[in-house]
């Protein structure tokens, strides 16, 4: 039998999946049934209603792609950022609050942002303006509209509530098109937004960086932070190890190599560094090689035209029953079942 080559997959970064969640809740206050977008976004209920598992970066970004299609909002990114409880955000919105001032803030939301979307990066610096920007990383930038209006929206609501000032932006600058600035938009801001420009950025004047935070807690700030170093553990950034191993197992995965001597040896380490530099990191080889499988699967199964068979070789699994198995405990499925939920393409 002959199989197609391994594609080259980067780290696949995920997040809390708490925008696609609010997507999901609008379309349920709005009377829209979700099963139509579930599948076509590659998800499962189960894993829609338990807030406790992480959503691949593309797939947060492609359930609020339909999602606004079905509810006909153009700017559903920016009205889900306008209306959710900004505690909602979780650790990273609470070591912000408790920072003490603006520009300590925005620095503990640069270091620890990855604990939430692994797929943006939030950076910032404070020389003639104040500027926050915002990257993506492992994703494609130009597959979003409403995931970086989410944030962007989000980020400007921030500054104002922890400062209790109504901040208008200097300026706003996205990568994505829009026929100008729409007037809700302008409104929020008290700003125009300059689409199609080379960065998405939020720049303030300098002196906003030096307003003190209404809520800051030094201590609370400190034991804060303990936690989010922890967190932080466990979403690395590409160039982390552990990115690094993410790289290199998909193409080991179909000719039974996935091992750490043999990963080790592609990154020029030893099995016994490789596997202290992965626990520094807070997680072990055979947790990243069933993480990455999981999230491989999926993405494989959307693709009609490659054979279940193929597909468990891909992954290197010997014995098609053995996928079968680790497929039913990742998704509660059959590959086949998961495949006959999502709509054929079009």
């Amino acid at each position: 039998m002959r199989f197609a080559k391994p594609r080259d997959f980067p780290s696949i970064p995920s997040a809390t999946g708490g925008i696609a969640r609010l997507a999901f809740a609008r379309m349920r206050g709005a009377g829209k049934g979700m099963a139509n977008v579930i599948s076509r976004a590659g998800l499962t209920v189960a894993e829609v209603k338990d807030p406790s598992l992480r959503l691949e970066v593309r797939t947060q970004i492609k359930v609020l792609e339909l999602a606004a299609r079905e509810l006909q909002d153009e700017f559903l990114g920016f009205h889900l950022a306008r209306n959710f409880d900004l505690r909602e955000i979780g650790l990273l919105y609470y070591v912000m609050a408790s920072s003490n001032q603006l520009g300590d803030a925005l620095r503990n939301a640069e270091r620890y942002c990855r604990i939430n979307n692994e797929g943006v990066r939030l950076r910032f610096r404070s020389d003639l303006a104040a500027v926050i920007a915002i990257d993506y990383v492992n994703v494609d930038r130009f597959s979003d509209r409403h995931q970086v209006e989410f944030w962007l929206t989000t980020i400007v609501r921030i500054c104002r509530q922890l400062t209790n000032n109504r901040l208008a932006p200097r300026k706003v600058t996205v990568r994505h098109h829009r026929d100008g600035t729409p007037v809700e938009y302008r409104s929020f801001l008290a700003s125009d937004i300059e689409f199609e420009a080379d960065a998405d950025e939020i720049v303030f004047p300098s002196q906003v960086a030096s307003l003190p935070i209404v809520g800051a807690d030094t201590y609370l700030n400190k034991l804060l932070r303990q936690y989010a170093e922890e967190a932080l553990a466990r979403h690395p950034n590409p160039n982390s190890v552990r990115g690094n191993v993410e790289r290199v197992l998909p193409q080991l995965l179909p000719h039974g190599r996935a091992n750490t001597s043999e990963v080790a040896r592609q990154l020029g380490l030893s099995s016994r560094t490789l596997s202290r530099s992965l626990l520094a990191e807070g997680v072990t080889f055979t947790k990243i090689r069933q993480e990455l499988r999981a999230a491989l699967a999926r993405r494989y199964l959307r693709d009609r035209a490659l054979p279940i068979s193929e597909i468990a070789w891909l992954l290197g699994y010997q014995e098609f029953g053995s996928f079968t198995h680790a497929f039913k405990g990742w998704t509660g499925m059959s590959p086949s079942q998961f495949r006959s939920s999502m709509p054929a393409a079009r």
